[in-house]
């Protein structure tokens, strides 16, 4: 994919269209996948923990999330190891990598012998198969961020780059969608047997289809980039010390964007949906419709919210959602718990995935935005794995120990604050429609 010229024509020919919209399926296909292999986890684990622990152990649910929480200290490794793949040799070559990683460990959990049958082994094997999943992960934001923000058309950037979290919720909407399938085709009793099982086997069989898929997009590095990175004139593209040195301020910047948004998205998407899977616990079919539906109306919205950035700005946006969740964490996670009504229950979701379409739909794209090419991928990807594994993957875990120990408050009160410190960064420290470096390199959003 070669660069354009910095005074480029008004709008993107019809050619370019096309090819980014190929490229752009292409890539998201992958973080589809990828995405569906993280969720799958939390979608099936009230099913699947009395296979890898204690049925009697009463703390057995904390330990699941124990796992899903430490997943995330792989993360900023992955996206170090990844992002420098990916500024080095490439996005494909990386995003390629990465999907088959994830692949491989969800036929590994898909086929994993039980605690009853090799004992403390069995655990050991699913968190092994979690921690290089996080590092796969790791290495999918940062990169699929870069691709899919230089893969768009200049004035669709927004629009464009909203596909990674489409399918990144669409990963929780197909795992939510396998779940309901086989709740509905067998027993309860067979799903905590086997049927989980067959849920992790169906991710690592779409990663084969996947893996064709990437070989053949488009390369968005420069093929002179590249030319200089191998012939040896090129030694900063993907270097951390580049990165520490001559970029913390973007980093910094990129931190401080996620934290807010990253806790705020496990908050209403991982930890809401728990919430209403406990209340309907005699009804769980009606608890994973509830979800199901919500999380469509969460992918949809994605592009909606991009569209709205590319006419008015990224920062309204990201400001609407941190004002806007400042007050409804409170609401959401106090009030959900003793709703019993299915439409109301959903409708309280619906909302809060409203409100954090401001920041889920224009997430990649403002931070890919503050990098320029040479070391885009490693600083989104580092940037964001930090803030996340901090902020994000924690969530479900510091949530599950408040309510044990029936401090949930304590719990909204933490989650509230990262939301300020994001919307603090959001007000003070961005400025909207402001050229970047994608603007240099690929032509003006908003000529």
């Amino acid at each position: 994919m070669t660069e354009t010229s910095a005074h480029p024509p008004s709008r993107s020919s019809g050619a370019e269209t096309r090819r980014a919209i190929w490229n752009t399926l292409r890539g998201s296909s992958g973080n589809l996948v990828e995405w569906y292999d993280v969720y799958v986890y939390t979608a099936f684990a009230t099913y699947f923990e009395g296979q890898f622990f204690d049925k009697a152990d009463k703390n057995s649910t904390i330990y699941v999330y124990a796992i899903f929480a430490v997943t995330f200290l792989t993360r900023p490794l992955g996206s170090w190891f990844f992002g420098r793949y990916a500024d080095r040799h490439g996005r494909r070559a990386a995003l390629t990598f990465s999907v088959t990683l994830m692949a491989a460990c969800s036929m590994i959990i898909a086929v994993a012998p039980t605690r009853e049958a090799v004992g403390v082994a069995a655990p050991l094997i699913l968190i092994v198969c979690r921690l290089v999943q996080g590092f796969a992960t790791g290495g999918e934001y940062g990169t699929s961020a870069t691709y899919m923000s230089e893969a768009a058309t200049r004035e669709r950037r927004g629009f464009f780059s909203s596909f990674q979290y489409v399918t990144l919720v669409g990963g929780q909407v197909l795992a939510q969608l396998v779940l309901l399938v086989i709740l509905n085709v067998m027993p309860e009793d067979d799903v905590r047997t086997y049927g989980w099982r067959v849920a992790f086997g169906i991710g690592g069989v779409a990663a084969v289809v996947v893996f064709w898929l990437r070989r053949s997009m488009d390369e968005s590095l420069s093929a002179e980039q590249l030319t200089a990175i191998r012939a040896g004139r090129d030694q900063v593209s993907g270097s951390v010390r580049e990165l520490f040195v001559n970029y913390w301020r973007p980093l910094l910047l990129v931190f401080f964007i996620t934290m807010g948004g990253t806790c705020a998205f496990y908050v209403y998407s991982v930890n809401a949906p728990a919430m209403v899977k406990a209340t309907y616990k005699d009804a769980p079919t009606t608890a994973t419709w509830i979800n199901l539906c919500a999380l469509i109306v969460f992918m949809l919205l994605q592009p909606v919210g991009g569209i709205m950035s590319d006419r008015f700005g990224r920062r309204p946006q990201l400001i609407a959602f941190g004002v806007g969740a400042l007050f409804y964490t409170y609401v959401l996670v106090h009030f959900i718990p003793q709703v019993h009504t299915a439409l109301l229950s959903f409708l309280m979701l619906v909302v809060s995935y409203v409100l954090v379409t401001g920041y889920t739909s224009i997430s990649a794209l403002v931070k890919a935005e503050v990098f320029p090419s040479h070391i885009r991928a490693l600083g989104v990807g580092i940037g964001y794995a930090l803030a996340n594994s901090i902020f994000g993957g924690t969530a479900p875990l510091i949530y599950e120990w408040a309510k044990s120990a029936g401090h949930v408050d304590w719990f909204i009160a933490y989650v509230t604050l990262t939301i300020a410190g994001s919307l603090i960064t959001y007000i003070f420290f961005l400025r909207n429609k402001a050229e970047t470096h994608l603007d240099n390199e690929r032509g003006h959003a908003y000529a």
